[in-house]
């Protein structure tokens, strides 16, 4: 595929991305509604409501399928189906909360805290936190998108995805660690939940290492390119 066509095939995948970060918003501003929590970070953030609890969770795993579907149709590798995946993630996650302040006025800051997730418990975390992990995400899928197009060979060192992973792991780990202490306390102890400090030590360790596999490929690159140029 030319680097014309390629150019084409990301705005495609970022506007389906941004198409669904609205369903996102709005699906999201309808049940908050309903159970009256337009702003998550009050007591009791997780009432019963029907089986909302239960549609809510499914949805939360079929769109994560939609984003990954759209990155393996929009790719022709492995590699190039991974970048467009995460580069769609990254996109959706970041307008979502665009659009979630357009339809309700919240987050009022970055700083502000949510629920982000519910699969297998819950996720909290000040907005930053996320939106930080989508910007990476879309420079990483950028990067892999690019390198497939240039036809650039990249050797993949094991200690550096292994790194990513951990740091992947570890952000994970932060995101669900209130929830984690909490399980054994049931099922009501984790709607009711509703976390004060956020570990934001371990969430930038978590980060750097989810960095180094994009800023060595990105060192590979320039090496190659300087050799080629010598």
């Amino acid at each position: 595929m030319t680097a014309k066509g390629e150019g084409h095939t990301w705005l495609i995948v970022a506007l389906y991305a941004v198409a669904m970060a609205w369903v996102e918003a709005a699906v999201v501003y309808y049940l908050r509604s309903l159970i009256d929590r337009i702003e998550p970070y009050q007591p009791y953030p997780l009432p019963v409501a029907g089986g909302f609890g239960e549609a809510e969770l499914i949805r939360e795993i079929a769109t994560l399928v939609m984003l990954f579907t759209v990155g393996w149709l929009a790719g022709a590798t492995w590699r190039s189906r991974l970048g467009y995946s995460v580069v769609a993630f990254g996109i959706w996650d970041i307008f979502y909360y665009v659009f979630l302040r357009v339809l309700t006025g919240r987050p009022r800051s970055l700083a502000d805290w949510d629920i982000l997730f519910l699969v297998p418990v819950p996720w909290w975390g000040p907005v930053w936190a996320p939106v930080s992990i989508a910007l990476l995400m879309i420079l990483s899928g950028t990067h892999l998108t690019r390198i497939e197009r240039s036809g650039a060979v990249i050797a993949s060192d094991w200690k550096f995805l292994a790194a990513g992973g951990a740091g992947a792991g570890l952000a994970l780990f932060v995101f669900m660690a209130d929830a984690i202490r909490t399980m054994d306390k049931g099922t009501e102890a984790l709607r009711m939940l509703l976390p004060v400090r956020f570990n934001w030590p371990l969430f930038c360790l978590a980060l750097v290492l989810m960095a180094l596999p994009l800023a060595e490929v990105a060192r590979q690159e320039i090496r190659a390119r300087r050799q080629v140029e010598s």
